[in-house]
């Protein structure tokens, strides 16, 4: 929850709004030039994240960290793990409106990979981000729909963050005898999820989704106009940012690298 709160703060609207409220307290106590530092850097930090050129250099270079594969060359391990969370709707590209048909989703990618036999077993991890039920019982429900047996299908269902994603996967398949698997989350998120797996024991593979932060070809968007859509969806990427370097500040190897 503390981590969820100290992201929220960075999100640029989040600081924007933050900062015009020190303005105002320092106008109050006659300190002009600072509020008026406080505003410029609170609407600066909104039209940084709201260019869409920004958001691809910064999120890009964090969806190229791990390569991304078709499933049959990826090597035959033991278990599949797939994360749950909020993947900006599973759309395909983030500039692009959403479109139901074109989805490519962290289960659909773990269906793939069974059935392409990289392993017997799937492991959905994560519990309910809001309401009951958790992203485990939807990916369970769409993997039974495509060919996935019930019994291959294991779910860990109290998590609330990738720290605990790992720590309670890591319990999880060690009770099983487990120690190699294909780790399935979106390439945006996959660095971070790397990080705190890095530390489990586990041997680990990526198996990231296609990266979504890539302006199409004919986009008429402008990569140094602001956009709404782009700052809203920039929160996801300051959300990477901040918890790679929270990793790092606590010791999770290779967070930063």
């Amino acid at each position: 929850m503390l981590n969820s709160l100290g992201y929220s703060l960075l999100f640029a609207p989040n600081v924007l709004v933050a900062l015009v409220v020190v303005a105002v307290f320092l106008l109050l106590i006659r300190k002009h030039k600072t509020a008026i530092f406080c505003l410029l850097v609170g609407l600066g930090w909104v039209l940084l994240w709201s260019l869409p050129a920004v958001t691809v250099v910064t999120g890009s270079w964090l969806e190229s960290r791990y390569a991304q594969r078709q499933a049959a060359t990826y090597p035959q391990v033991q278990a599949i793990v797939v994360l749950g969370g909020h993947i900006q709707g599973n759309r395909r590209n983030w500039f692009e409106p959403y479109d139901r048909d074109k989805v490519i989703s962290r289960e659909s990618l773990a269906a793939d990979l069974y059935a392409t036999n990289r392993a017997p077993l799937i492991l959905l991890s994560g519990g309910a981000l809001v309401g009951d039920i958790s992203d485990t019982a939807n990916m369970a429900r769409y993997l039974q729909n495509n060919g996935v047996p019930a019994e291959a299908i294991l779910q860990e269902t109290e998590s609330q963050s990738t720290l605990e994603n790992a720590e309670l996967t890591r319990r999880t398949l060690q009770r099983l005898d487990v120690d190699r698997i294909l780790l399935v989350t979106s390439a945006l998120h996959m660095p971070r999820a790397m990080a705190a797996f890095d530390n489990t024991g586990i041997a680990v593979t990526a198996a990231p989704l296609p990266p979504q932060i890539e302006l199409p070809p004919d986009s008429v968007q402008h990569p140094w106009s602001p956009d709404l859509h782009t700052l809203l969806a920039s929160r996801s990427i300051i959300k990477e940012y901040a918890g790679l370097l929270i990793y790092w500040l606590s010791g999770v190897k290779n967070a930063l690298i």
